[in-house]
Order: C-alpha cells, then sequence, then structure tokens
C-alpha cells in the first residue's frame, strides 16, 4: 500500500505541521492583500498575517461565514484577476444569492489530485472505471469526481444524476468497478435493480464513494449488504473545493482523512467559536492553505463532528459527519437529527430507506411527523406495525412523541443529489 501513496502521504506529523504553517502564512498574505473583504476583517479583529507565528495563531483571525460570500457575490471573494479563473462553480441558490466559486489553472490541478487520492484511498485503482452520477454542471460533485478519476488514470463513465433505469443497465453494460454517488441515489438505484429484476450483488461494483450529504453507519450496512461493495464516505463543500477535502480509507474505514497539505481543520464550538481540543465535538471550519483565485479563511461549514489522530495516514481524521448545527431540530427541549431518525428507519421492516420528517404546529407546540415510505410487498399491517415501530423507537431512543405515516412506494420527492429530509410547515400554519 505505501508504494501507492504520494510524497506528502508519507510525511511525518511534525514535517506536515512545518508544511502547513508555511502553507497557512503565505494564504493568510495572499488572502489580506487581495481580496477586499478579508483585509477589512483581519483588519477589525486587529490581526495581520504576520501575526501567524504558529498554527495555533490561526484562532486569533476572524471566521468566514456563508453569508459572507454571498453579500460579496458574484466575484467580490476572488483574490486573482477575472482574466485567471478557469471555471466558476456555484450553489443552487435555493436560500438566497448561489455562493460562488472560482478556480485558476493550479486550482483545477490541486482539485484534481485530491480527488485522485481520494479514490485510490477508497480502493479505486488507475485503468478501473469510474461512473460518476454525482450531478454536473453549477454543482461540485460531478467534474469534481469526473477530473480526479481520470487524474488517477481511471475511465470515466460521466452518467451524473437522473435517468435511473438507464443509469442500472449502463452499469450492467459497461461494468465499472467504483460509483461515485450520493447515498440516497444509491438506495434509489438498488430499488431501480430489483424493480428490473437484477440482483444488485451481481454486478461489477466493488467500491461505492459516497458524499453530498450526512450518512450513517447503518447505511453504510444496508449498502454493503445489499450490493456486495466497500461503502467508504468522501467530504466537500464547494467553498472550500468541493469533493475531495477530505476521504475514508477502505482498510480501516475509520474515519475521513482530512487532506491537510491542503486544508486545515478546526472544530469549534458552534456558539462560542472557541477551538475545541481533539476528541471533542463541534463545528467544522475549515482554512485553504493552497488556493489561488478564492482563498477561504476559517470557514465555517455547519457540520458537526470532531478530530482524531491519523490512522492509514498522518493526516488528521473527522469523524463522518451525521449532522448540521442548522439541521438541528429542537422539539419540545429535545435535540433531535434527521440522521437518528435514519438509524431507526432503516433497522424497521416493511418500510424503505426513504422519509422526510415534517415540522408542523399543533396550537402553541411543535408536532413533528416520520413521513416513511412502505416497501413493495409490505400489507396493510405490517404498515400499521411499522409506524407502531417506529415511533416507539423515536420516544424510547430519542426521548420525544411524534406521529408517523407509512406512505406508497415512491411517494417521497426524490432526488439525485442532496435530500431534503426536514419540510418546516410552521411557518404556513
Amino acid at each position: 500500500m505505501t508504494a501507492l501513496l504520494d510524497d506528502v502521504e508519507r510525511l511525518g506529523r511534525e514535517e506536515l505541521e512545518v508544511l502547513q504553517l508555511e502553507r497557512l502564512r503565505a494564504t493568510l498574505r495572499h488572502a489580506y492583500d487581495h481580496v477586499g473583504f478579508y483585509r477589512k476583517a483581519f483588519d477589525e479583529a486587529g490581526v495581520r498575517p504576520e501575526d501567524c507565528r504558529s498554527l495555533a495563531d490561526l484562532a486569533r483571525f476572524p471566521f468566514t461565514v456563508k453569508a459572507d460570500l454571498r453579500d460579496n457575490y458574484p466575484f467580490g471573494m476572488f483574490a486573482v484577476p477575472e482574466d485567471r479563473i478557469r471555471r466558476i462553480h456555484a450553489s443552487s441558490g435555493t436560500t438566497g444569492r448561489p455562493t460562488v466559486v472560482g478556480y485558476t489553472e493550479r486550482d483545477l490541478d490541486t482539485w484534481a489530485d485530491v480527488v485522485a487520492r481520494s479514490i485510490r484511498a477508497a480502493g479505486g485503482r488507475p485503468g478501473q472505471k469510474v461512473h460518476v452520477a454525482y450531478g454536473y454542471g453549477l454543482f461540485t460533485g460531478g467534474l469534481g469526481a469526473h477530473y480526479g478519476a481520470e487524474r488517477l488514470g481511471c475511465t470515466v463513465i460521466p452518467a451524473s444524476g437522473g435517468m435511473t433505469s438507464r443509469q442500472v443497465q449502463l452499469i450492467q453494460d459497461f461494468r465499472p468497478e467504483v460509483i461515485m454517488i450520493t447515498p440516497s441515489y444509491m438506495l434509489t438505484l438498488l430499488e431501480e435493480f430489483e424493480r428490473q429484476g437484477v440482483d444488485p450483488r451481481s454486478t461489477s461494483l466493488r467500491t461505492g464513494i459516497f458524499g453530498a450529504e450526512p450518512w450513517t453507519e447503518r447505511m453504510r450496512e444496508e449498502i454493503e449488504e445489499r450490493f456486495a461493495i466497500d461503502a467508504v464516505d468522501i467530504y466537500g463543500l464547494s467553498e472550500v473545493m468541493g469533493p475531495g477535502v477530505a476521504q475514508e480509507c477502505v482498510e480501516t474505514k475509520d474515519g475521513l482523512h482530512v487532506w491537510e497539505d491542503h486544508f486545515y481543520p478546526e472544530v469549534v464550538d458552534p456558539f462560542t467559536g472557541e477551538v475545541l481540543p481533539d476528541g471533542e465535538e463541534g463545528e467544522l471550519v475549515f482554512t485553504s492553505l493552497t488556493k489561488e483565485a478564492m482563498p477561504v479563511i476559517r470557514y465555517r461549514t455547519r457540520d458537526l463532528t470532531r478530530l482524531w489522530p491519523g490512522t492509514a495516514r498522518a493526516f488528521r481524521r473527522m469523524e463522518k459527519v451525521t449532522g448540521r448545527s442548522d439541521d438541528l431540530v429542537i422539539l419540545r427541549g429535545v435535540n433531535l437529527f434527521p440522521t437518528q431518525i435514519e438509524e431507526i428507519v432503516l433497522r424497521t421492516p416493511g418500510v424503505a430507506p426513504h422519509f422526510q420528517l415534517r415540522l408542523t404546529r399543533q396550537g402553541r407546540l411543535d408536532a413533528l411527523t416520520v413521513r416513511a415510505e412502505a416497501r413493495e410487498d409490505a400489507t396493510a399491517d405490517e404498515r400499521a406495525v411499522a409506524a407502531r415501530s417506529i415511533a416507539a423507537a423515536v420516544k424510547e431512543g430519542v426521548g420525544v412523541s411524534v406521529e408517523v405515516e407509512i406512505v406508497d412506494p415512491e411517494a417521497l420527492e426524490r432526488s439525485v443529489g442532496k435530500i431534503r429530509r426536514i419540510v418546516d410547515m410552521r411557518g404556513a400554519d
């Protein structure tokens, strides 16, 4: 395995930290000199790039949040002239202005390198075929996976999202070894395989690289069992780079190694912003170390995780993200995340692994309804038993009472990207 690693992956911890500090100081200077937002933010915080003399000094610098990117729409966060930009990606902008990110030629090379490293860590190898079912376009998933797979020396099948029956046919005909896809869409493919009478375990797939949404160990077990593949997690977000910021190694499956030579991670208290020691759960924060077009300083991701020492690599690991601070539902004083419900739905007979949470208001109190799809062969009695079982498990495991509605198969809206788990209807009451 060691022979497959690149030079940086072989660095010891001390050598890596020397490289990180060198790149961090250069990034802070680059951002201060070329991005008006950062110059103003640093000046208001009373810090300058040269004040960063150690990695710990980064905590003195101000955070960046998504609203800052939206406020500087479209190109106010760019640190290079527009004629050096080779690609632009953007978020959907469904909750306001989209967040826009730009890449220089060197940034695109870096991105391809880290995704190639990620695919290799997941078990992919040069010469294999990679079926990319992430969406292409302004979303970073499809093109990020595509160029990373090509950089590794793989053959890319750019399937994108949608046309589920055709995807199943392509997998059977083209025989890819690797698939890159959201976990929720992989379960949609599973249903289509079964609808077509094809055993999902009989396919050529050996490795699944899943990202773009939180997923649980229970979902990993389900996917691995029903597809006979290794299911590993990839992490990224467009504001920091796209997919390829961190990757789970197939030999350990014990959290995602952050590619710390390019992205410096911190975990902070979501409320106070205080940096937390490794091992404590909090909000993940990233500072880019090598980005030219759009460096980000202490970007608050809203993802909840913790950092651990490296195992398969010297790079620190982040725990699999199973929730976001902005996905937290506080229901009658009880904290609840969608992934807690997912664990319960996945172990309940008679229901498929598709669910949605609907928040409403009953009088002065908030109420939550869990809507879960029945499996194709579930009888009316089995649906009723499943509803009671889910309600009881939520009450026992989470500590709150919910309504449960078992709906027909495929009644819930499908998504080829990030699934909408929470529908807040309280404002409509």
